[in-house]
């Protein structure tokens, strides 16, 4: 499965949320999960029950400091699926024959 998140709280009174995002980031790091940090969302790649925990604990993470967290989650489930994160990239790059702005 492929998981694409963004969380963070809104009940700062500052512009960036980078300090939070970092925080989450961080969890997801010391998961050992598959995953990518883009500029909008993160990819994490895994099966429910080994991405959900880690989803949940940011999530608590940013529920003790904050009263107030905004998740976006999409989630593509494709059975026998393995290697998502670069291999759905990969694909588009072969039709295109040639590689696409990573």
């Amino acid at each position: 499965m492929l998981f694409s998140l963004a969380m963070f709280p809104t009940d700062k009174r500052s512009d960036s949320a980078s300090a939070d995002v970092a925080r989450v980031i961080d969890i997801i790091d010391k998961s050992g999960l598959p995953y990518k940090v883009t500029s909008m969302a993160t990819l994490i790649e895994g099966d429910w029950n080994k991405v959900m925990p880690v989803i949940n604990k940011a999530r608590l993470m940013l529920r003790r400091k904050h009263s107030r967290v905004y998740i976006i989650m999409h989630i593509d489930d494709r059975k026998g699926a393995r290697n998502r994160l670069s291999g759905k990239v990969a694909s588009v790059e072969k039709k295109l024959k040639r590689e696409v702005n990573k």
